[in-house]
């Protein structure tokens, strides 16, 4: 579920058949989308609802209720002397060496004034220093009735150590204010630093009614039409979650509309022998770009949203506010072209969705260009306006001085910029040679700019998948039900052993099994992942460090740490002698591999004449060069393509520029290379 589309896929697991579908996202009540574009595709396949036995949704509620502010009024308990954590936060300051000049600090999602303090103190080694004053407790959460709190979190410091004292005032809240969802910060991230678990467990209070009563509420419809369907909501990093436990903890849900795209794109190449990836997610609101190494993505400890910034797993996924959707304009102080971040969105969306948009957008330089011929038709059925594109282009040319084409070719070039620098900061400025990777264009908008991008880049092939439109949804459909444990262990190498490591992981591999054990997953598909934060002794910065349970059996720490020094080296061009030291230790549990796969294309020669449907011209670098455009549908395995061409289809439109051309694959990508 995107800010314009919602995406559909429908899956046979049986014969790996896949049914798309695409409608309108509806901002006001997101399920209505969700619940409409399902009917559609059951319909237009002719399957009946009560035949679906799985539901698997990529939602973007959690990160809109961030992004809009309209979470729970969230009460806050700390630890006595600690109460003012979230004011005091960290000392990054956005915007360069002068930015605190005009930085305007964001209020902290918990009040001050509805923040109490708890008697009571852990050591850092789980020790009780204070005992917990249980009374005092009970009267000062009694003092939060009436304030209206609607959700309340617990972080104590040292609860990473030992949360007893968490979980005992949160029975003390359900006796003295039942009804308030409680989230503690020894259940929800058990990892030192007061502030990052303060926040993430904050931030897991002020959207948890919301995300509760969404997915309760299409939990409930869902199993009113299909008979108890299972449902299952992406997490950040690319896995997923039961319902209940999608409940008990969205902030795992913050990325979890771009990490479909991720896992969708990471399947369909490794059907297509790539793995080395990355991805190129261009929405009519957004555009997401990842890196895939060796078929995995890489991820991160840190999820950031607007100003808030958590402590949850998700994939590496840089975001830039670059979409079909993006306004142009241009400013009358300065008179230079200006592409995004504001966005037409689904509402009224751009001039040529013919929706009441009027201003000049993306997509409509698009239509203007010729990359969305005029009888293509979005979502299948949505008639594209090329006259009001047009008209909307003619705002932007005017105020240049231009031709309405070089307008919207310096609109479509801006973007392609953008959406370079975007894929720089997951690629060179993380120490990869672009040139090493295949490029995966998908989203509605991706293939249209894909071929571009590839030649800034320098990275081919060019992967145009099957359903770019709705690959995220092929994300949701194919990834595995996942489940993680994490605990703080600060131990230098020489301070701990192999035995005592591996005795704490299997603790926690033992603690994620049993949450997918809830799920019905047989202990038999379950594969156990270790993670282990390590950083040089001495400093702040860390990696991680990814191990099977086989390879820590044959190397221990000293293979952790070989693996470490690899990592940074090729992030910063050099490692260290010093020690290591361990700082988190993460188990992940995950369930056996979707038994879909991709359908093979009949095969054909390299003559796609067959599927060309018309002739049609586009502008390319200045001038309007003949062009044709294709019927995906139509085409073989085996066919080539030379741009400059089109390939339309229900869901996307791809362009293949001159000098460039297209080959399909046996399960129909599209792989654009220049011709030479």
């Amino acid at each position: 579920m995107g800010g314009t589309f919602t995406d559909l896929l429908l899956i046979d697991e049986g014969s790996g058949h896949a049914y798309t579908a695409k409608v309108p996202s509806t901002p006001d009540d997101s399920s209505r989308g969700v619940l409409f574009g399902i009917e559609k595709i059951c319909q237009e396949a002719g399957i009946e609802l009560s035949a679906v036995g799985r539901v698997m949704h990529g939602t973007t509620v959690a990160t809109n209720t961030v992004l809009t502010g309209s979470g729970a009024l969230v009460g806050l308990i700390t630890t006595k002397g600690f109460k003012q954590v979230l004011q005091i936060a960290r000392s990054y300051v956005p915007g360069g060496l002068g930015g605190w000049v005009i930085f305007n600090k964001s209020d902290p999602l918990a009040p001050l004034e509805l923040t109490i303090e708890a008697n009571e103190r852990m050591s850092a080694l789980g020790e009780v220093v204070e005992a917990l004053d249980e009374k005092a407790m009970a009267d000062d959460i009694a003092s939060l009735k009436g304030s209206g709190v609607e959700a309340l979190t617990i972080s104590l410091v040292n609860a990473y150590a030992n949360g007893e004292h968490e979980q005992r005032i949160r029975t003390i809240a359900e006796r003295v204010m039942p009804g308030i969802p409680v989230s503690i910060s020894s259940e929800v991230i058990p990892e030192m630093y007061e502030y990052e678990r303060a926040e993430t467990t904050v931030v897991n209070s002020y959207i948890r009614p919301v995300v509760s009563t969404y997915i309760e509420n299409l939990e409930a419809e869902l199993n009113n039409r299909m008979n108890g369907v299972q449902l299952h909501i992406l997490r950040s990093d690319g896995g997923l979650a039961s319902a209940e436990a999608a409940k008990a903890a969205p902030v795992n849900l913050l990325m979890s509309g771009p990490a479909g795209g991720v896992s969708g794109a990471i399947w369909i190449a490794k059907q297509a022998g790539f793995e080395n990836l990355l991805t190129f997610d261009m929405g009519g609101t957004s555009t997401d770009v990842a890196l895939i190494e060796d078929g995995v993505a890489r991820t991160r400890r840190e999820t950031r949203v607007a100003d808030v910034t958590v402590r949850a797993s998700s994939i590496d996924v840089r975001t830039v506010g670059a979409g079909g959707g993006s306004i142009a304009y241009v400013p009358e102080l300065t008179k230079a072209l200006r592409v995004g971040p504001q966005s037409a969105g689904a509402v009224p969306g751009p001039a040529a969705y013919g929706t009441g948009g009027e201003e000049p957008t993306v997509t409509d330089a698009n239509v203007v260009l010729g990359y969305l011929p005029s009888g293509a038709k979005l979502g299948g059925d949505m008639q594209l306006d090329h006259a009001a594109a047009e008209r909307a282009m003619g705002k932007v040319a005017s105020a240049m001085g231009l031709g309405i084409k070089e307008a919207a070719e310096g609109i479509v070039n801006i973007v392609n910029e953008n959406m370079f620098g975007a894929l720089r900061l997951v690629s060179v400025e993380q120490g990869y040679d672009p040139r090493d990777f295949a490029l995966v264009g998908f989203g509605g908008a991706g293939p249209l700019h894909a071929n571009a991008l590839g030649k800034l880049m320098g990275s081919w092939p060019v992967v145009i998948p099957p359903g770019p439109g709705v690959l995220c949804a092929y994300g949701d459909a194919t990834t595995r039900v996942r489940d993680e444990a994490s605990r703080t262990f600060v131990r230098r190498f020489e301070e701990t052993s192999d035995g005592e490591v591996r005795g704490i992981l299997e603790e926690l591999a033992e603690i994620a099994a049993r949450a997918l054990d809830d799920e019905g997953v047989a202990r038999s598909d379950q594969t156990t992942l270790y993670q282990i934060d390590l950083r040089y002794a001495g400093q702040a910065m860390q990696l991680t460090v990814d191990l099977t349970p086989e390879d820590y059996g044959r190397g221990g720490l000293v293979e952790a740490g070989k693996l470490f020094n690899a990592m940074h080296e090729q992030m910063f061009t050099f490692a260290l002698e010093t020690g290591h030291e361990l700082y988190n230790l993460r188990a992940m549990v995950q369930g056996r591999e979707s038994s879909a796969k991709a359908e093979t294309l009949q095969s054909g020669n390299a003559d796609a004449s067959a599927a060309a449907y018309q002739d049609t011209s586009i502008f390319v670098e200045g001038q309007d060069r003949p062009a044709k455009i294709y019927d995906r549908a139509k085409l073989l395995a085996g066919n080539r393509i030379a741009g400059p061409a089109v390939v339309t289809e229900m869901d996307s439109t791809t362009v293949i520029l001159p000098g460039h051309e297209g080959e399909v694959d046996t399960v129909g990508n599209i792989l654009i290379r220049p011709a030479s």
